[in-house]
């Protein structure tokens, strides 16, 4: 069967409430036989709407619940009964005057394609700004059944349905799939590497908790693009499900904290202290203080999930007063999972020294602690263009750039001809199907957060003006957050405020994140001499790189090249279906040309 020849979804909206009588709701709808059959006989998927009240806060104006059931009109009926004593929402449900059941019915819906359409509807309304309460957080992402290869043209054609009944409520697929909840949600489906070692930290956490390993430190590791932040996700709301345990979620930065505390105040996970789930580890740690758990005085916290645990603080700073971030929150929690790539650490104070890092990675080994992840899944590109930037970023090599059909690299001689080439696959149709695309760079110009650039002019006057990355008298752009945003765009990452096309992104504001098209300024701090890519830290404007870093024998090191080079690694790995780069020094620049041709 082509997809042309794929049959429409039959999509009803009904009156919902206890007042109301779905199976005179159905009938009064003027269906044909066989789409009664379909929609009272076999398997059905169904979303009830109701608006938000009282709650002038809550992110979206309206509240969904998303299921699907063998009987509608008995399953509705069960909502309408027995669940609205002992459960409020659907208490409120019940009771309001403006709810809808909205049923979806196909020709060849059956079990497992109902609930891949379900686990579908739940990552869309999730990314959904219309939807500010989203029940119903099962996942039931199915294997292998006979519909299967016709899932995404039938889901297709539901979305672009119900987005012609209302498109208020339920937007454009582009519109959805930009989001950056989209990009992290928990109801994703996984790679069969993912779902494997899901499982296997679920059995770990359990194993840990009942007393059967004695370490309660679960290591996840895997390079940039191997899917650990959706895997994370997903533990994350599957370890919130009502009756189980708390898992804290802790990461370090404030675009993705924003993800997190979206998603979780949707699908209403709450902690039992009342304070964020969502949160950077500093303010955790201030919140659950080692001392008074040691001293029993507090509890400690069920699960912490941190991602990207390699920024984790290693010393002491004015925010912190530690000395070890990571031991802390093992400290004042049961279990803790950690995601970890040395390479992804950018700044010295959450530098590494390699036999911490071997003690971490050697002690969840042996305590069979350990989760490795290494399928790629952010860049659609061969496993050799992979192993090209590999290459740069580990060897400190440039290998002749192999040819892909499936990854567009590209290196220019122009930074505004690769400019104009990012503005190109950011138009409106392209950024809509395959996602958004921006220039980044390496952190080479000066920035000073919150403060304005003062210029001095020839007659003693001073200037405002934003902070900007200029290349020669022919390329200024500003960095990242310095062209104000339209008021409803202020709570979006970066790379989804509209302005940003016009903006620079470092590597504070895009890493975790994915792009269409990635174009990439290397900029003076990399450089290439005798036959090798070498780092100039004194072309650095980034002080936590540039600065030595102490060692826990006292030594202060120079850790910079490590620090830029891994800069470079999460700049280089952003571009899901392409990668632009140009250089700033010009025997860089020229081998990258070189090997391009």
């Amino acid at each position: 069967m082509s997809d042309s020849e794929i049959a429409k979804p039959i999509i009803r909206k009904y009156d919902y409430s206890i007042n109301s009588d779905i199976k005179q709701e159905i009938l009064k709808q003027n269906n044909t036989n066989e789409e009664h059959e379909l929609i009272t006989r076999f398997p059905t998927v169904y979303i009830v709407i109701d608006k938000i009240r009282g709650n002038k806060k809550k992110f979206g104006q309206f509240k969904a619940y998303v299921g699907e059931t063998n009987n509608i009109v008995r399953r509705t009926e069960e909502h309408l009964n027995s669940e609205s004593e002992d459960r409020t929402d659907w208490t409120e449900l019940n009771n309001s005057k403006d709810a809808k059941i909205i049923v979806i019915a196909h020709k060849e819906f059956n079990k497992s394609l109902t609930l891949d359409i379900e686990n579908q509807l739940m990552k869309y309304l999730l990314s959904d700004d219309a939807i500010g309460e989203l029940n119903n957080r099962r996942s039931n992402d199915q294997d292998l059944y006979f519909t299967r290869d016709h899932f995404r043209n039938i889901f297709q054609n539901i979305w672009e349905e119900l987005s012609k009944k209302n498109k208020d409520i339920f937007p454009s697929v582009d519109d959805i799939t930009n989001s950056a909840i989209f990009k992290a949600s928990p109801f994703h489906k996984l790679t069969d590497e993912q779902l494997n070692a899901r499982d296997e930290i679920i059995d770990k956490i359990k194993d840990i908790r009942e007393g059967s390993s004695t370490d309660n430190l679960i290591i996840i590791k895997g390079s940039a693009g191997t899917g650990k932040t959706v895997l994370l996700s997903s533990l994350f709301a599957e370890l919130n499900k009502p009756d189980n345990q708390e898992a804290y979620i802790l990461v370090n930065h404030d675009e993705q904290i924003k993800v997190y505390e979206n998603i979780a105040s949707k699908i209403g996970i709450k902690t039992k202290m009342g304070d964020s789930i969502s949160n950077k580890p500093t303010k955790f740690l201030n919140q659950h203080l080692v001392d008074e758990i040691n001293k029993g005085q507090e509890n400690k916290v069920d699960i912490s999930l941190i991602d990207e645990a390699h920024l984790l603080f290693t010393q002491g700073n004015q925010a912190y007063q530690g000395k070890n971030q990571l031991g802390d929150i093992m400290d004042v929690s049961n279990v803790v999972v950690a995601v970890l790539d040395p390479m992804q650490v950018l700044k010295n104070n959450g530098y590494l020294e390699q036999s911490y890092y071997d003690e971490l990675l050697t002690n969840a080994k042996n305590n069979n602690n350990l989760i490795e992840l290494s399928d790629q899944n952010r860049m659609v590109a061969s496993r050799e263009t992979i192993e090209w930037i590999e290459d740069i970023v580990i060897k400190n090599e440039i290998n002749k750039i192999p040819t892909d059909d499936k990854y567009d690299l590209r290196v220019f001689n122009d930074v505004n001809d690769m400019y104009d080439e990012i503005k190109k696959h950011n138009d409106n149709v392209e950024s809509l199907t395959k996602g958004l695309s921006r220039l980044v760079a390496t952190y080479d110009w000066d920035y000073k957060n919150n403060k304005n650039k003062i210029i001095k002019l020839e007659d003693g006057s001073d200037f405002e003006d934003l902070w900007r990355v200029t290349i020669g008298d022919k390329f200024n752009l500003p960095w990242n957050y310095q062209i104000p945003a339209e008021k409803k765009y202020k709570d979006l990452a970066w790379a989804e405020q509209p302005q940003t096309i016009g903006e620079v992104g470092s590597t504070f504001t895009i890493q975790g994140f994915d792009l269409n098209y990635c174009g990439v300024i290397i900029g003076p701090s990399v450089k290439f001499r005798n036959g090798k890519i070498v780092y100039d830290k004194s072309e650095s404007s980034d002080k936590k790189v540039t600065s030595k870093r102490t060692l826990e024998n006292g030594e202060r090191k120079d850790v910079s090249s490590e620090l830029i080079r891994n800069q470079l690694n999460v700049l280089l790995k952003r571009g899901v279906h392409g990668l632009f780069i140009y250089a700033v020094d010009d025997e860089l620049r020229k081998e990258l040309l070189r090997q391009s041709k």
